[in-house]
């Protein structure tokens, strides 16, 4: 690769230097990371990174290359959605010559073709000790001499609207119909739901479902605050007058609880990783599961009828909620993982039962 110097600039003035990879530009977003040691090309695909400069903190980061969209096209088997969704890649170490048999280009090549800045030779330890003591920061890469672009929160736009399909679609040929609304989904989620024998209408984020016929609504994952996405907790609200099954995965989750009347608050630094341990309340199991969050609900505010469903042992926080009586539920994290354990892969069994 070609040596150019980068460096990431922080809003609270601190400053870490390497050198550029990918695509030779600055970028501006929200400066967050995660501790997933596998996953890449399945994490920067994820639609719930959009607006954010991810920092892996595994200190060698490519090693086995990227698979071939055009090879699997058909069903994204190892991507979550088509393109690249983060505004920018920190790591330690990146590798450019890449050994696997199903890769076809170096992670560098990658983010070139998908047009996204990368910064290599980071202390990644370092950086992620600050962001874990001072909380998720504005930052900012910057290439060579170029142009310093100012701060940008992604937090503060619709991110969801960016990320969701531009129309409704139906896959599968089930006799049971599922809605999915598409707040930014994750490929996987689509997979598990076809896998189990359904049909699914995938919609847009702020679809009036209305004049549809289905047996039940998934509320997908997707990017930035949940409060911004009005035009879904309108929709999901109306749902919640019916008894139809309703489950919500990641902002989903948040998505239902504000549509139920409970608060979502922002964490200090998320959650992002593959082995956040989530206990389900009212048993002694423990299940690890793939995160990727920098909101959550306060339980505190559920109104009656609903109740926390898990909670995070790290931290404490609400990792679902549900209702006491009818069929609806949500997590915060992936139940399809992707990448991550399967553990929780049997939330998806339990809704399509209730169909």
């Amino acid at each position: 690769m070609e040596r150019r110097r980068a460096k990431l600039i922080l809003e609270d003035g601190t400053v870490a230097n390497g050198w550029a990879f990918g695509y030779g530009r600055c970028t501006a977003g929200e400066v967050v990371f995660t501790t997933g040691m596998v996953g890449y090309p399945e994490s920067l695909t994820d639609p719930s990174y959009s607006g954010q400069i991810l920092v892996f903190t595994y200190p060698l980061l490519g090693n086995y290359g990227v698979p071939s969209l055009e090879a699997h096209r058909a069903v994204l088997e190892k991507f979550e959605s088509r393109r690249v969704h983060v505004a920018g890649v920190v790591v330690s170490e990146v590798c450019d010559r890449p050994s696997h048999w199903d890769s076809l280009c170096s992670l560098d090549e990658w983010l070139r073709r998908e047009r996204v800045p990368g910064i290599f030779g980071v202390d990644t330890r370092m950086l992620t000790k600050r962001l874990r003591e001072k909380g998720t920061m504005l930052g900012k890469i910057v290439v060579g001499g170029g142009r310093e672009p100012a701060f940008w929160d992604p937090n503060k736009e619709n991110l969801v609207e960016r990320v969701s399909v531009a129309q409704a679609q139906l896959l599968g040929e089930g006799a049971k119909r599922v809605v999915l609304i598409d707040c930014g989904c994750k490929e996987s989620i689509l997979r598990s739901l076809l896998a189990r024998g359904v049909s699914v209408l995938r919609v847009p984020w702020n679809f009036d479902l209305s004049r549809e016929q289905f047996d039940g609504v998934v509320i997908s994952n997707g990017p930035g605050d949940p409060k911004m996405a009005r035009a879904t907790v309108h929709e999901v609200r109306r749902l919640l007058e019916g008894d139809k099954p309703v489950l919500g995965i990641c902002l989903g989750n948040q998505l239902l609880a504000l549509a139920a009347g409970a608060n979502t608050y922002k964490l200090k630094f998320g959650h992002r990783s593959q082995n956040q341990p989530c206990v389900e309340l009212g048993t002694k199991r423990c299940y690890i599961t793939s995160q990727n969050h920098g909101y959550a609900v306060d339980a505190r505010t559920l109104p009656e009828g609903w109740e926390p469903w898990f909670v995070n042992a790290n931290d404490g926080t609400n990792e679902g909620i549900r209702h006491r009586s009818k069929p609806f539920m949500g997590v915060q994290f992936h139940p399809e993982a992707c990448p991550g354990p399967v553990d929780t892969g049997f939330l998806f069994d339990q809704f399509v039962s209730l169909l």
